[in-house]
């Protein structure tokens, strides 16, 4: 028996049919991008870097809080350091990236007649248009919801009662599929149903906590889910 449950609706239970993915750590493998741009942002302050590996941890929440916490600092610096870290990120971390293995195949078999799929993802918009277009994920999406720069609905709950308004969604006919708490939770918030991904960032004690009705422990896994 594999460790997800059906999510096909009972007699009374309506259909799903609209899927919000999260894009770091579901779609694609930002590792190398996101924590070298990190790095770089550190180095400009007085203060020890840590390796890539010790800043996993950092893939997924809002950055702006991650900085706070690696600094321990006033909003000002996190801004600053914001500042710093999208120098790099927006030239050469933004394509030190991969997609995960089996995401396409996924995609199109999750994309079944009368389905919508959307991203929903945290990171700044213009930048996960291009991540988007770079992969050539377009076709399988009909909008990429994200973050403004100044900050606007960079956190989950926000961004996808904006989402579900946008796209004129009932949520308890969508699902949000991601690999962090922050996606978990911010479903939850707004009536969503939740598939967590264990093969991102998050952990599965942390998808459990934060309420994730599924887990799946690959992209061809999440099909499964729907039928």
């Amino acid at each position: 028996m594999g460790i997800f449950t059906s999510l096909l609706p009972k007699s009374r239970e309506p259909a799903i049919d609209t899927v919000f993915f999260d894009l770091d750590g579901t779609l694609t493998d930002p590792k190398i991008g996101i924590t070298a741009s990190i790095q770089y942002a550190l180095a400009k302050f007085d203060v020890p870097v840590p390796t890539q590996d010790e800043l996993t941890w950092c893939i997924g929440p809002p950055l702006h809080a991650n900085f706070k916490a690696l600094l321990g600092c006033s909003d000002s610096d996190a801004d600053r350091a914001v500042a710093f870290y999208r120098e790099r990120f927006g030239d050469v971390g933004l394509f030190e990236n991969s997609l995960y293995a089996g995401i396409e195949d996924t995609l199109m078999t999750v994309a079944a007649p009368g389905r919508r799929l959307f991203v929903a993802t945290s990171k700044p918009r213009v930048y996960a248009d291009r991540i988007i277009d770079h992969f050539g994920l377009r076709r399988h999406f009909e909008r990429v919801f994200g973050s403004e720069l100044d900050g606007t609905r960079v956190e989950k709950t926000a961004l996808l009662r904006y989402a579900l308004e946008e796209t004129s969604t009932d949520p308890a006919q969508a699902i949000m599929i991601g690999d962090r708490k922050h996606d978990m939770i911010g479903a939850a918030n707004n009536g969503i149903s939740t598939i967590g991904v264990l093969y991102g960032y998050g952990s599965r004690e942390e998808l459990s906590s934060a309420g994730a009705m599924h887990l799946c422990k690959a992209p061809s896994e999440i099909p499964g889910c729907f039928r």
